[in-house]
């Protein structure tokens, strides 16, 4: 009987230590920097990671969908990730804190949550703007309501890794025939300025394309944690990719 009762105890207190949420930060000691979960070292083995059955589009969005149609999708596409030793998926917002709880207590996998950050255009005044212009400041304030509310309801979700915004948004800015990277990376900064003031237990990435304006994001945003690359270098790899980032921006 004590034995049972010995299991159920450190059974009820495992279960109460994975469910809650976690402190995650970067460590940059002279041995370099690394990412840390809970004060334990953490590898990101990830992917980019949505749901599109066929015949659907860009429009579709599962979390939309029933929760049992969820669940039945999430424990068919998690269960082949967890096989392949991926630890963190990086998901656009439109999933609710549950299933990213689900996701990491299920199957042990972090969540990335990827704001847009007016990537794809967005809406002013009742137009659509397709060229996001991050010196307007319309924009500034729509993108920092939406960005607000993200951290305030996900900062307690058991599961979540970091807040990642954009996705090579400079090349966006590159497209404006304004051209106004500065505008964008100081914007970025007091962005994610307000996210930690908010959430002080989760990193904030952005999402760049390769190397464009790194030296401006080095200069105008020292409050990033993370600076992350879609690096499209054919059999070139990476190359000086790492080298580059830590000469300019230590980061």
């Amino acid at each position: 009987m004590k034995q049972k009762l010995l299991a159920l105890i450190l059974l009820s207190f495992s279960i109460s230590l994975f469910a809650q949420p976690q402190k995650v930060a970067i460590e940059n000691t002279e041995k370099g920097m690394k990412l840390m979960v809970n004060n334990q070292g953490f590898m990101v083995n990830g992917i980019n990671w949505d749901y599109f059955p066929i015949g659907t589009n860009y429009s579709y969005s599962l979390w939309t969908q029933s929760d049992e149609f969820i669940k039945q999708a999430l424990d068919d596409e998690m269960s082949l990730l967890k096989n392949m030793n991926v630890n963190a998926i990086r998901v656009y917002t439109g999933i609710q804190p549950k299933w990213i709880t689900y996701i990491y207590e299920k199957y042990g996998i972090y969540t990335m949550l990827n704001h847009s950050f007016g990537r794809y255009g967005l809406t002013l005044d009742g137009a659509w703007e397709g060229n996001t212009d991050y010196s307007d400041p319309r924009v500034k304030e729509l993108l920092l309501k939406e960005v607000t509310g993200l951290v305030q309801e996900y900062k307690d979700t058991p599961g979540l890794l970091l807040y990642l915004l954009g996705n090579e948004n400079n090349y966006g800015v590159a497209s404006n025939a304004d051209k106004k990277p500065e505008a964008y990376f100081k914007f970025v900064n007091e962005v994610a300025k307000m996210i930690k003031a908010i959430d002080p237990n989760h990193p904030v990435a952005i999402c760049n394309g390769d190397t464009l304006y790194l030296d401006i994001f080095a200069k105008y945003a020292p409050d990033v944690d993370m600076f992350g690359g879609n690096l499209y270098r054919g059999d070139y790899g990476f190359g000086s990719y790492w080298e580059q980032v830590a000469g300019a921006a230590d980061r």
